[in-house]
């Protein structure tokens, strides 16, 4: 699945569109697999004890998703960090 990434993502995986192959249907296997497939980006998506932070934005298409939202091959993926600062 294809992947459009931003921010510090892009330093941490080198590039502007990446692909990864999750393992189940859901963001949340995404993330994960996007995770295990370019660990750098672990920092900017969750905290220590791996949790996604909730300011971790997927959009699928033109519309946010949530952990648990179906994904299927084709969709249009966008992931954005999560926000830092005050």
């Amino acid at each position: 699945m294809e992947i459009t990434v931003y921010g510090p993502l892009r330093s941490a995986t080198g590039k502007k569109m990446v692909e990864v192959y999750p393992s189940g249907e859901t963001v949340r296997d995404l993330l994960t697999a996007f995770v295990d497939e370019y660990p750098k980006t672990a920092t900017h998506l969750s905290d220590d004890d791996g949790t996604i932070r909730p300011s971790v934005r997927v959009m699928i298409g033109e519309h946010k998703a949530t952990l648990d939202d179906p994904i299927s091959d084709g969709e249009q993926v966008k992931l954005f960090p999560a926000m830092r600062g005050g």
